[in-house]
């Protein structure tokens, strides 16, 4: 039995006695059929959310996106106040962030760049909102695993096209929409813009927090711990 993840237009049309078939119309005039009763479920990924395709949050608007089950914010959080990657982000009542290289073009691009404890403003119950918007969260250690889950461990899947090369090149064929956006060092200097790109989760561990990383040569995804005191990439989750 067979488990399609699709991100096209369906068509499902009966076939007299043979039963009926998933018609698949692809973007290059081409056609597929399935015969349902070959099929255990379909999942549709790579389209806005149910009723939600846009938030709009600190006037900003985000897209939304549909993996599996799950409703994700289609690019990363771009909100707060710059400061100096050198200066620690502290809570002091307003949102601080990264901007790589220190440049605000870069967030504009990549989004912003938060520690950890700016990321949950400071909480630290696994699911907390955070620095999302309201009826949104920073996603949990369990969340990013069935979105790997979702995706088949393809990274690439993830990734925007034009990130990561090679066996690292993104396809996003989940819309996901990726980008490799780099982070912020504990000493205060930014790296690996292009290369590698860091997802806090809001799950801590021995005084750190789960992180998802993509890279941009080869097309795994890896969930690990990493140090609070970096700046990440935070992409929501709905509630």
């Amino acid at each position: 039995m067979k488990t399609i993840i699709l991100i096209l237009v369906l068509v499902i049309f009966p076939t007299g006695s043979f039963g009926q078939y998933l018609n698949i119309h692809k973007n290059d005039g081409s056609r597929q059929n399935f015969n349902l009763s070959e099929i255990d479920s379909i999942t549709f990924s790579g389209l806005p959310c149910l009723d939600i395709p846009t938030v709009t949050y600190e006037g900003k608007v985000y897209n939304t996106l549909l993996i599996g089950e799950q409703c994700w914010l289609k690019e990363n959080l771009d909100v707060g106040n710059m400061i100096s990657g050198v200066n620690n982000q502290t809570q002091n009542g307003q949102i601080e962030k990264y901007c790589y290289n220190n440049s605000t073009t870069n967030c504009n691009i990549y989004g912003g760049l938060y520690q950890w404890g700016e990321a949950m403003q400071y909480a630290t119950a696994p699911g907390t909102q955070g620095i999302c918007p309201p009826g949104w969260h920073i996603p949990t250690q369990g969340e990013f695993d069935a979105l790997k889950s979702a995706v088949g461990n393809d990274g690439n899947a993830l990734k925007e096209i034009g990130q990561g090369s090679g066996s690292g090149a993104g396809t996003n064929t989940s819309g996901f929409s990726a980008l490799l956006a780099g982070d912020r060092r504990s000493n205060g200097s930014f790296y690996d813009l292009e290369a590698l790109g860091f997802f806090w989760s809001s799950t801590e561990e021995y005084g750190s927090a789960y992180v998802m990383y993509l890279g941009y040569d080869y097309s795994e995804i890896y969930i690990d711990l990493g140090p609070e005191d970096r700046g990440f990439s935070v992409r929501c989750i709905m509630d």
